[in-house]
């Protein structure tokens, strides 16, 4: 049960607005001025707070002001209630870090509606989020809803890509958002010489280079199919309007950038650091994670040496060794150029 904390000086309307709340099973915290419902919100730690501006002791700005203080609760959505309807009083709420605004005399729809919605938007900022790209399809789906993600994906031009075919290039400026619809692909980085470093990869249900739409800069790095792969194009402007016109969106873009960034400083450590044999356990748990089909205890996939060795950072030489090795001792096995993982645990163990 999500609690609520009303601060309210004028009797009749806290005890009608309490009333509509609990109705609404909402557990109901309620305080008569500023200095009472300040040192409740901090003792009780609610979901949401409901403020009346104009109060004795302490008014609703100055509430607000110092709940913007108080590293604890400080991200508590705030809904203000109030008589006053000058616009200046408005902003000010809304600049201090308000997140909405009604205006006495309010009926119960209009209050459990803003209710509603702003808890519903911050369970969704609470929300840990697949790590990787595969947050990117459950963030629109939570923020934007399954139609907005429809409309993006339908109708759409489908590029059809073969296997080794580039989709974009390092250096290039996006214009686009891709969307792949079937079949695998993967972003790298190649040096002088030629050598690549698998930096990413995705399957069907995955965003591409959404990182370089963000940033506003040109492709840091290549794209290109793994296998056949059938990938939808969704041009830059509608992505762009959907981060410029939902902050919940465009926020949880954020953590997914940060995470991908966490991500991606691991990889390079483990490069830099590991033994070739926990490069390659590693790599074959990377992929693991990505293709296993969660309907199933068994993981084989169908990847060339080459690819595998610049997903672990290593020569293709030493990973067909290592493979070797790993096929002796039982923790995996290879048939026909497909690799089945047969102990996850000692892989995912493997000592350094």
């Amino acid at each position: 049960m999500k609690t609520i904390l009303l601060i309210e000086d004028n009797d009749q309307i806290r005890e009608n607005t309490a009333e509509i709340l609990e109705l609404s099973r909402y557990q109901v915290l309620t305080a008569a001025d500023g200095k009472d419902g300040l040192s409740k919100a901090i003792e009780s730690k609610p979901d949401l707070i409901i403020c009346d501006i104009m109060m004795p002791m302490l008014d609703g700005f100055g509430v607000l002001h110092a709940i913007q203080k108080n590293d604890e609760i400080r991200n508590t959505p705030f809904i203000f209630i109030t008589a006053k309807t000058e616009r200046s009083d408005y902003r000010k709420g809304m600049e201090l870090g308000a997140d909405d605004y009604l205006t006495k005399p309010f009926d119960g729809t209009e209050l459990l509606n803003a209710v509603d919605s702003r808890l519903k938007k911050v369970n969704m900022m609470r929300k840990e989020f697949s790590k990787g790209l595969e947050g990117v399809n459950q963030l629109l789906l939570e923020s934007a809803g399954p139609d907005t993600v429809k409309s993006m994906i339908e109708n759409r031009s489908i590029n059809t890509y073969r296997k080794k075919q580039l989709i974009y290039k390092e250096g290039n400026h996006p214009t686009q958002l891709y969307y792949v619809l079937s079949g695998k692909v993967k972003t790298f980085k190649s040096n002088d010489d030629g050598k690549e470093l698998v930096t990413e990869l995705f399957t069907a249900g995955d965003f591409l280079g959404h990182v370089s739409l963000m940033h506003g800069t040109v492709y840091r790095e290549n794209a290109e199919a793994i296998d056949d792969a059938e990938v939808a194009v969704i041009p830059k402007k509608e992505f762009e309007d959907l981060i410029n016109n939902s902050k919940e969106v465009s926020q949880q873009f954020i953590k997914l950038l940060a995470k991908n960034i966490a991500e991606k400083e691991n990889q390079l450590l483990g490069i830099a650091y590991n033994s070739l044999r926990k490069k390659v356990a590693d790599a074959l748990i990377f992929l693991r994670n990505k293709y296993k089909d969660p309907n199933t205890t068994e993981f084989s996939i169908e990847i060339s040496r080459e690819n595998l060795a610049n997903i672990a950072g290593t020569a293709t030489e030493s990973l067909i060794r290592t493979l070797s090795d790993f096929k002796s001792e039982k923790l995996i096995d290879i048939k026909n150029g497909q690799i089945a993982i047969l102990n996850d645990k000692k892989l995912e163990g493997m000592i350094n």
